[in-house]
């Protein structure tokens, strides 16, 4: 398990972009399982949409992406490198993610070379899968 401060050890993202809370279990390079907690205090609900916040689909896929970092990054070759989004591909969205709900993502790394790989991502809220697709990553 990982909290808020050893993920913000191994991400470089900051508030607002930082869209992990915790993570629950990890395999170095190989899978993750993390949490995000979706709540209205999110800048992004300002704007979408008044009077019914949705959470933007990229930012689900960002999650997603985050989650992937800290197990590539927690590896003693990759820490303190940059992860950067090289392409998102089979994205499907499946259900709406809203305030109050807890997202959890899960990330198994499926190809991983020197400075680039790919995972198989997947979102859910409790059992319900709302979010997956294959995203491919460049380490900076």
């Amino acid at each position: 398990m990982m909290d808020i401060n050893q993920i913000m050890e191994t991400l470089p993202h900051r508030y607002p972009m930082l869209l992990i809370d915790r993570v629950l279990e990890i395999e170095e390079g190989k899978r993750v399982v993390a949490i995000k907690n979706v709540t209205m205090n999110e800048a992004f609900f300002q704007g979408h949409f008044p009077g019914q916040p949705v959470m933007p689909g990229v930012l689900i896929m960002e999650a997603l992406a985050q989650a992937g970092a800290v197990a590539i990054l927690s590896m003693p070759e990759y820490k303190g490198k940059t992860p950067l989004f090289g392409a998102i591909d089979k994205c499907k969205f499946r259900g709406m993610v809203v305030p109050g709900d807890q997202l959890r993502l899960e990330m198994e790394i499926i190809k991983l070379k020197k400075v680039a790989g790919v995972g198989k991502a997947v979102a859910y809220v409790g059992d319900k899968k709302v979010a997956e697709g294959e995203l491919t990553f460049i380490i900076a």
